[in-house]
């Protein structure tokens, strides 16, 4: 991922869109772009695959940029995140539900 990230990154500077990526503008897309992805589902659960990979892809590459501009290390966090889940949602409490770990 980390030469993917690249290629994003330089898209980017290319077209000197770094000056509208603050942030909170970055968190605003992730957002938008998730329920670009949502509205794939909308109606039915029939869906269309490339439109799909399409939103999946625009809501990682802004979660790319914003990890970026916050100098983040994407696997860093992730495992961090996975490392957490794992002591909320032990497995022995927790397989094949679905319930929040408080509730477990």
């Amino acid at each position: 991922m980390k030469d993917v990230a690249k290629e994003i990154i330089k898209f980017n500077e290319d077209r000197d869109w770094d000056q509208f990526h603050s942030p909170e503008n970055l968190a605003k897309s992730i957002s938008i772009e998730a329920g670009e992805l949502l509205e794939c589902f909308q109606w039915s659960p029939d869906y269309d695959i490339d439109a799909v990979k399409d939103e999946l892809a625009d809501v990682m590459n802004y979660c790319i940029v914003m990890a970026d501009k916050l100098d983040l290390d994407l696997e860093e966090i992730v495992r961090e995140k996975l490392r957490k889940n794992i002591e909320k949602y032990p497995i022995e409490k927790c397989k094949g539900k679905s319930t929040k770990y408080d509730k477990l």
